[in-house]
């Protein structure tokens, strides 16, 4: 009879931890606020993923995405229109860190680093929180009366 209970409480371990044993896998899919830092200033923009295995699609702006993402890593490669550069393949590559990616970006001959954030349940990333106002400056005391 021992053996039954401790065989029981052996197995009611293992099913209370299989839920650390199998938490959730990193995960791209929803929707993601980019900020790439070009040579001419920071370039926003919007993207929208889906996983499907490895396979990643979506939208980046208007541009339809196309890549991978693997382990926590991603690989993007898809062609975009600007109206600065023309037309060209964008790459993406980064990695995803809990509610961020951040990673490195080739366009043509341009490259540089970006950071994406993702997007709050109403659809835009959630803003920077504002700095708070500086306390305004105590009152200076009042003179001490002359009672001569």
């Amino acid at each position: 009879m021992k053996w039954f209970v401790v065989l029981a409480l052996s197995c009611c371990a293992i099913f209370l931890n299989a839920g650390t044993a199998f938490a959730a896998a990193p995960d791209l899919t929803g929707a993601w606020h980019f900020v790439l830092d070009t040579p001419g200033g920071d370039r926003e923009s919007d993207a929208d993923f889906h996983i499907d295995g490895d396979k990643v699609t979506g939208k980046y702006g208007k541009a339809d995405v196309a890549g991978t993402f693997k382990d926590g890593k991603m690989s993007l490669a898809f062609t975009v229109d600007t109206d600065e550069a023309g037309s060209g393949t964008l790459k993406l590559v980064g990695a995803l860190d809990g509610d961020a990616i951040t990673g490195n970006w080739e366009f043509t001959d341009y490259n540089g680093t970006f950071k994406a954030t993702r997007a709050a349940a109403g659809g835009a990333a959630a803003p920077a929180p504002s700095p708070a106002p500086a306390p305004s400056p105590a009152p200076a005391p009042a003179p001490a009366p002359n009672n001569r």
